[in-house]
């Protein structure tokens, strides 16, 4: 480094000091403040003392997150730093090449075209850098425009805005809202069209993880890159979420109002976790149709939808949660999750007693029959119970790792598991689902089930990796 870089980067020092963040920071003799920043991270050696200096403000200055204490019941977390990624995070049309066709109206998706015929309604999660970090008890997640210090790479994807469906002439897995028959959902049955129970415009299930990665992968043929909802996008989000929030708690009341600091606050509600007497009314199959929520735009929020009898009286009342345009992030109908398979030995003197979780973020390794690929990660725990404590480790795992929580305490959200007499691979559901209610939330997790298992409120997402 020169010393007229050295003088500059004194400068930038000094900025800092007086509060001045990196985005006020003008070019000094045309030298660019980050890319020097990022030159002296490079030149640690024989720039020591200044790294020192700098590191704290440039991670304060450029990144955003929360600390959580696992010592502490509450599911508050702390803010810390001051550069939210969130605003980037917007609904789009998506070609089967992975092309944005068009970006929606960010307050009101209602008047576009949502059927399919121009691309699959999908939400765009922006590239960004992200660190977790383990200090004792205390845990903190941090995002980041920058490349900083021990932070990693998270790509630019797209998630499904809606809970896919399928198109049934071409066994297609699909992100729209179509109430043509050719989307019908649940389990195709005709029989209910036109009726209260009617599976037009829902989300389709009774399909096997199996089937919804292979449906997902007919987008475009030779290619990895469409897939049926991730374990690592599902982590994405309930990150986002926690940071935006500030609480472990997803289904905390919404607040549409924000705090003094204009910070949002709350949580997304109960989600459609309260649905009475769901057998009775459908014999469990989804009934909210999809984009219901679609006059919120990208933002945060939910919308009242009424259940109807035959006769035209109510059943019932829910409320459908958006968050940021990802519609029924958790509620609902269950979510398969690919990308990750559990390992599920017996106990002693049968087996190891062990439940090992293995995660793989290479969509052309993921498998239903075995681990190659993928990465041991940490064990889930061996009971069921509301969630104590997550896995995290270097990359935030969110698998269970210890239960004995309640439904406001630690991350408030349920784990269902079984320990069977041989060996299994189990593949993982999140979220819960209609009849849930306080068990369900961003962070309940269900290893009941094979890779094949399916059932009339069991269904995924689509999503959209760039390779």
């Amino acid at each position: 480094m020169t010393a007229a870089q050295e003088a500059i980067l004194e400068q930038i020092i000094e900025a800092f000091q007086n509060g001045k963040r990196l985005s006020d920071l003008p070019d000094v003799s045309g030298t660019n403040p980050f890319n020097l920043i990022c030159e002296v991270l490079e030149d640690g050696e024989s720039k020591k003392a200044a790294l020192a200096t700098l590191l704290p403000y440039m991670e304060e200055q450029c990144s955003y997150g929360i600390e959580f204490d696992t010592a502490v019941s509450s599911p508050a977390c702390t803010r810390i730093g001051n550069l939210p990624i969130h605003n980037r995070m917007k609904g789009c049309l998506l070609d089967d090449n992975g092309e944005v066709v068009e970006y929606l109206n960010p307050t009101n998706w209602t008047g576009q075209t949502r059927d399919g015929s121009r691309g699959q309604v999908m939400v765009e999660l922006p590239m960004h850098y992200r660190k977790f970090e383990t200090d004792g008890t205390k845990r903190r997640v941090r995002i980041s425009e920058y490349p900083l210090p021990g932070y990693h790479l998270v790509g630019k994807r797209y998630v499904s805005a809606y809970e896919a469906t399928v198109k049934r002439s071409t066994t297609t897995l699909c992100s729209v809202a179509n109430m043509d028959a050719d989307y019908r959902g649940g389990s195709n049955n005709a029989a209910w069209d036109g009726s209260y129970r009617t599976l037009l415009g829902r989300p389709a299930t009774v399909i096997s993880r199996t089937n919804f990665r292979n449906y997902a992968r007919k987008r475009k043929a030779g290619s990895t890159e469409w897939n049926c909802m991730t374990y690592d996008i599902h982590k994405e989000l309930y990150w986002l979420f926690v940071i935006e929030y500030a609480t472990l708690n997803s289904q905390a009341g919404f607040n549409a109002q924000k705090d003094n600091n204009g910070y949002a606050q709350g949580g997304l509600g109960n989600g459609v976790t309260n649905t009475p007497d769901w057998n009775g009314f459908n014999s469990f199959y989804p009934f909210v149709p999809c984009g219901y929520t679609d006059e919120l735009g990208n933002a945060s929020g939910e919308v009242a939808y009424t259940m109807l009898k035959e006769d035209g009286t109510t059943h019932g009342t829910v409320k459908v949660p958006r968050y940021r345009g990802v519609e029924n992030p958790f509620g609902h109908i269950w979510q398969w999750t690919d990308g990750i398979n559990i390992r599920i030995s017996p106990n002693a003197p049968t087996g190891d007693g062990l439940s090992k979780v293995f995660v793989c973020t290479d969509p052309s390794k993921f498998k239903d029959n075995g681990y190659d690929g993928y990465s041991h990660v940490g064990n889930e725990a061996r009971t069921e119970g509301y969630v104590k404590e997550v896995i995290f480790g270097e990359n935030g795992e969110i698998m269970p790792a210890a239960v004995g929580a309640g439904t406001t305490t630690y991350f408030c959200d349920y784990h269902y598991t079984s320990i069977p007499a041989a060996e299994t691979l189990r593949g993982v559901l999140f979220g819960g689902s209609a009849y849930n209610g306080a068990y369900a939330g961003f962070a309940s997790a269900n290893t009941g089930n094979v890779p094949s298992y399916t059932y009339a409120y069991i269904g995924s997402r689509l999503c959209f990796i760039p390779a």
